[in-house]
């Protein structure tokens, strides 16, 4: 009889012979003398034994069972319904993508509900920890536990981060019968795909609004997690369970110096990728950056790069812009995002409007949040901080003076204002030079389905 254990994140069978036919996820290790095979693997396997009829011992399950009732019945939204039941029928595996604002974390609970399994579920920030945990607290008469921001506390649903599980998952992931991967557009990343590879969980679940990814890592998540099993645009239920939303492309032109400056920069940055006879694309830019950094003429045609886009994005028209929007709709709670914490912190200055970066401390950011949903101040400016993972359900505008071809961005982006709130009407303003690589960049970020047929061009702001 075959004995399956669990090993620093991989699976072993002991007493098997290297001649023994065994489940094909399963390779010799010489080292041990023993078959090894990967932690998420275990499913399979569990799997195969039974459709063999192969004796087996299984020693390496740790996780347990729980009767999950939750505290409080909320009536699920039909396509929240629709979505676990296409989980449901693939096996309990798999992606369901849903617009920001509609309700994961609801989803979420009518998984762990329905598997009744120890449940890990596995975060990209502190701050999302923070909120899951209060959320779970407040839904299950369970004992809640949290790895990460200075605690270790296993419990019957443990949240924690990408960063914590990659470091604890060779302990533990043997302890959870159901992992939720929340932002699962996150897991592909180097490192946090460890996060489900060493965790023998047979039910995943993966949470996000944006699977997308620019280095194509999103087909990991069809290995890691499973399919997408159900997938909803934000404008498919905008006006009904979110805040109806149009989109506003506002464009604006370089005064004649800054086109001067431009056109020179750019010249620059071209003549030396024409002189390497560098492709464009992704492996052309990889080419680039390494040209670029062994010789004078490269470190100066990266510099020309940095510039003419500084130039494109922090044109002095969008101030002009912001200036105009801030008084159109000095009544609403509006986020301001740009690409660059210096244009950030010029924002700031300029109009008296609280900023947001990286930099700032965890209880300045807070006191800054909470001013903003409490209706204390109006306007809040930042670069990438507020992409993903707050609560300000009261924001119901959003004006882009810059940022990345990354859809995902800005799919995020436009996620912050479109939670229902009484009759809200959300609108997004993308500020967006003329003639310049912007309207590049604008147009990858624009290509996902939430932005097609949503969006209205507008000339020079009026």
């Amino acid at each position: 009889m075959f004995t399956l254990k669990f090993d620093s994140g991989t699976l072993t069978l002991e007493g098997a012979t290297e001649n023994d036919s065994v489940p094909n996820a399963f390779v010799w290790d010489n080292r041990t003398r023993q078959f090894r095979a990967p932690a998420f693997c275990y499913r399979h396997i569990i799997k195969d034994f039974i459709r063999n009829k192969t004796p087996y011992t299984d020693e390496a399950n740790e996780y347990a069972k729980f009767d999950f009732k939750q505290k409080y019945h909320l009536e699920p939204r039909l396509y929240q319904t629709e979505s676990i039941e296409n989980w449901r029928k693939y096996e309990r595996c798999g992606v369901i993508v849903l617009p920001t604002g509609a309700g994961k974390t609801h989803v979420a609970t009518m998984a762990i509900e329905m598997c009744g399994r120890q449940t890990l579920v596995i975060v990209p920030t502190i701050d999302l920890m923070n909120q899951w945990y209060d959320l779970l607290l407040s839904t299950f008469n369970a004992e809640i536990g949290l790895i990460g921001g200075g605690f270790y506390e296993i419990g019957a649903i443990t949240v924690t981060t990408y960063a914590s599980a990659f470091r604890h998952q060779e302990r533990l992931g043997n302890q959870f019968g159901l992992v939720i991967f929340d932002e699962a557009h996150h897991l592909p990343s180097e490192g946090y795909k460890y996060a489900a590879e060493f965790a023998i969980a047979p039910f995943r679940l993966g949470l996000t609004a944006t699977p997308e990814r620019t280095d194509g890592g999103e087909s990991e998540l069809e290995r890691l997690v499973g399919k997408t099993v159900y997938r909803l645009e934000a404008q498919q239920i905008a006006g009904e369970y979110l805040a109806d939303y149009t989109l506003e492309r506002v464009e604006v032109d370089l005064t004649e110096e800054e086109r001067q400056q431009y056109q020179a920069e750019r010249e620059i940055y071209t003549n030396f990728r024409r002189k390497m006879n560098l492709p464009y694309g992704q492996e052309g830019w990889r080419l680039f950056l390494i040209q670029s950094a062994r010789s004078e003429d490269g470190r100066r045609a990266m510099k020309a790069y940095r510039n003419y886009k500084k130039i494109a994005l922090g044109t002095e028209a969008k101030l002009h812009v912001l200036q105009d929007l801030l008084i159109r709709h000095r009544h609403d709670k509006v986020l301001i995002f740009t690409a660059e914490n210096e244009m950030v912190y010029r924002i700031s200055n300029d109009y008296l409007v609280p900023a947001i970066t990286h930099e700032t401390n965890v209880k300045e950011r807070k006191f800054w949040l909470d001013a903003f949903n409490n209706g204390d101040v109006l306007a809040l400016a930042t670069s990438k901080v507020l992409n993903e993972g707050v609560n300000i359900p009261d924001a119901s505008v959003a004006i882009i003076l810059s940022g990345s071809g990354s859809s995902r961005e800005h799919i995020q982006r436009l996620g912050r204002i479109l939670r229902k709130k009484d009759d809200k009407q959300a609108v997004l303003y993308e500020v967006v030079t003329r003639n310049t690589t912007e309207e590049y960049i604008s147009q990858k970020r624009t290509d996902a389905r939430q932005f097609q047929e949503k969006g209205k061009e507008r000339g020079l702001f009026e």
